[in-house]
C-alpha cells in the first residue's frame, strides 16, 4: 500500500516538475523576446525560474531516491561477500535517513520562520516559504524514502521496494 502511495506521489512530482520547467522555459522565451524584441523585461521571470529550479532539484531528488537510481560507486560493495554487503547497505541507509531528518528539521525551522515574518522574493513577492519548502519536502521524501528502505534491509520485507529494477 505505501508503495503504490509513493509510485503515484513520485509520478504526479515528476509530471508536475516537468510541466513547471516546460512553463519556466517559455517564461524565458518570452522575457528574451519582450527584452530584445520590444525593450520589455518581467523583473520576476529570472526568480521563478530559480524556484522552479530548486523545486526541480529537491523534489527531483525525492524522486530519485524512491526509484533509486542515483549515483552510486558500488564497484567495491559489490564485490563483498553478501553479509558484508548488507552491513554495508545498512550503514549507508541508516547515515542517509539521519541526515535527511537533519536537513528536514533545519529547513522545516527556517521555513516556519520565513512564514512567520512574511518575508517575500524582491521581485515577484514569492511567499519566501514556499522556495525553501521545497527543501524540507524533498529530504522529508528522501528521510521516509530511506526509512522504508532501511526496514525492508533489516527485516527483509520486500513490498516496498520502489525499484523497477530489482534489489541490488
Amino acid at each position: 500500500m505505501v508503495s503504490r502511495i509513493l509510485d503515484r506521489l513520485t509520478w504526479w512530482i515528476e509530471r508536475t516538475l516537468a510541466y513547471a520547467f516546460i512553463a519556466s522555459v517559455a517564461l524565458n522565451f518570452l522575457n528574451v523576446v519582450g527584452r530584445y524584441g520590444f525593450g520589455v523585461t518581467m523583473l520576476s521571470a529570472d526568480e521563478l525560474q530559480i524556484f522552479v529550479m530548486i523545486f526541480m532539484a529537491f523534489l527531483g531528488a525525492g524522486v530519485v531516491a524512491w526509484r533509486d537510481q542515483h549515483l552510486r560507486m558500488d564497484v567495491l560493495v559489490a564485490m563483498l561477500p553478501s553479509p558484508w554487503r548488507k552491513l554495508v547497505r545498512v550503514a549507508e541507509l541508516a547515515t542517509i535517513a539521519v541526515l535527511a531528518c537533519f536537513v528536514l528539521w533545519n529547513s522545516s525551522y527556517y521555513v516556519k520562520q520565513m512564514f512567520i515574518f512574511g518575508r517575500v522574493s524582491d521581485m515577484g513577492h514569492v511567499p519566501m516559504w514556499i522556495p525553501h519548502g521545497a527543501v524540507a519536502l524533498g529530504f522529508g521524501l528522501i528521510a521516509v524514502v530511506t526509512c522504508l528502505r532501511l526496514i525492508h534491509v533489516v527485516t527483509g520485507y520486500q513490498a516496498d521496494s520502489g525499484r523497477a529494477d530489482g534489489e541490488r
